[in-house]
């Protein structure tokens, strides 16, 4: 429960009943210009993007629209058709707005305590995704992989929004010394369709040139690619085929890239909900770096110091002798009371005033891992963004979203960029948790 793999299948259909919903009543499309020439602007020299290790990357979902924001879509992953009260929202977190400026920030149907309306920003702003890359630089988070969906490829207008968020990442890694990479989500996509994504990513190296980029991340030597969604059992639907997969797998290889792969958690002994196939492990070492997801599988401290021992241990301890490298997933908490329609509770599992953060931190860094891979930079849908949230969201007109229970808007960036510090040691191991904000934990 609780896992990308339960969760993407949820929000999938969830986004795509939004951009029905939506279409007929949202404003009509900006005009297309051309978001896949290469990159020719400025670029910042900052974190190295010859490797992973060392580094504390996160993932970027990008996937927030809003209706006049110029995509046409809607309220895309913020709300399944009006974002009011009375409507069916579907974020539990709400963003900082004192972070963002007047033009990047859109009504809402709610309001704060002071009668102001409430507002949120459009991932389809480019202003906005180079900003978020400017927190990365100035909180010292190394980069992101940017999500890249692979059953919104057929869908124009979905398609090009996911080519402007690219760009405008691109931009912002360029501009403010980060990395970023291409993780291709392959959950919901038939079989038959799996073919586009590597027709996708050769489209990105012909057209953007991408493996060209001085921010595009690099890892043993080669352009780093992630695909999410491989080594499954039949247990969750909408799988991708084991051989299928296998065989894209085998054609990033054959173009000369590294690939990261998103694989269930228990891949190594091939429990849970990992595939039982004999070809597994083959197939996983194909890849250059394993990353295991961990999102939910635990919900307490103890709970993730037991995981660290039964799993990151031991799977590093795997990872080495075979040659492969480890990309630990950590995570804030997680809650998705409003996604589910009020079905679980808000906070299903407590941030702890990041505390049950850095707590997996520290195990993973005990663990011997040399990277780490932070889920997620701006996901408030289940609640694990560590981007700026507001401690004080609207309230008691029909909303029910998480605080920041005190804390600075910005302090999961700083535990985050403390995370990095620790990892490289450029500050003493501790499994306590810095008190950067002098805020009494």
């Amino acid at each position: 429960m609780f896992t990308k793999t339960t969760s993407r299948k949820f929000i999938r259909s969830v986004a795509a009943a939004v951009v029905f919903c939506c279409l007929g009543r949202a404003a009509s499309a900006e005009p297309r210009e051309d978001v896949l020439k290469p990159y020719d602007g400025p670029s910042v020299k900052g974190t190295d993007p010859s490797t992973l290790k060392g580094k504390v990357i996160t993932g970027y979902q990008g996937w927030f629209n809003c209706p006049g924001d110029g995509s046409g879509l809607g309220w895309v992953h913020w709300a399944r058709d009006e974002f009011a009260p009375g409507g069916t929202v579907t974020v539990d977190g709400w963003p900082d707005e004192s972070a963002y400026d007047d033009d990047e920030l859109y009504d809402t149907g709610f309001m704060h305590e002071d009668g102001t309306v409430a507002r949120v920003f459009s991932s389809h702003n480019r202003k906005t995704v180079v900003k978020h890359f400017k927190w990365m630089a100035d909180y010292g988070i190394d980069g992101a992989f940017v999500q890249r969906f692979s059953n919104e490829l057929k869908d124009e207008r979905l398609f090009y929004h996911r080519n402007k968020v690219l760009s405008s990442a691109r931009e912002g890694a360029n501009r403010h010394g980060r990395t970023y990479a291409v993780m291709y989500d392959l959950t919901g996509t038939p079989d038959a369709d799996l073919h586009k994504v590597f027709e996708d990513w050769r489209m990105l190296r012909e057209k953007m040139r991408v493996t060209e980029d001085p921010a595009y991340q690099h890892h043993n030597g080669k352009p780093l690619v992630a695909i999410w969604g491989v080594g499954f059992n039949g247990q969750i639907k909408k799988r991708p085929d084991f051989d299928e997969c296998f065989k894209l797998i085998k054609k990033f290889n054959a173009d000369g890239c590294g690939v990261m792969l998103g694989t269930p958690t228990g891949w190594r002994d091939q429990s849970r909900d990992a595939s039982q196939r004999e070809e597994l492990h083959e197939m996983l070492q194909a890849a250059e770096v394993i990353s295991p997801w961990s999102v939910g599988r635990f919900r307490s401290i103890p709970a993730a110091e037991d995981h660290a021992k039964r799993y990151w241990s031991e799977d590093i301890a795997w990872c080495r002798e075979h040659g492969v490298d480890y990309l630990p997933v950590v995570f804030p908490g997680f809650s998705w009371h409003n996604l589910m329609k009020g079905e679980t509770p808000i906070a299903h599992i407590p941030r702890r005033k990041g505390t049950f953060l850095w707590a997996q931190i520290a195990a993973n860094i005990e663990a011997g891992t040399d990277m780490i891979y932070v889920a997620m930079f701006d996901e408030v849908d289940e609640a694990t963004a560590v981007f700026k949230c507001a401690d004080r969201p609207p309230m008691g007109n029909g909303g029910k979203f998480l605080t920041m229970e005190g804390l600075p808007s910005d302090f999961y960036l700083r535990l985050v960029g403390e995370a990095g510090k620790m990892l490289r040691g450029e500050i003493p191991f501790t499994k306590e948790i810095p008190n950067i904000t002098g805020v009494e934990k």
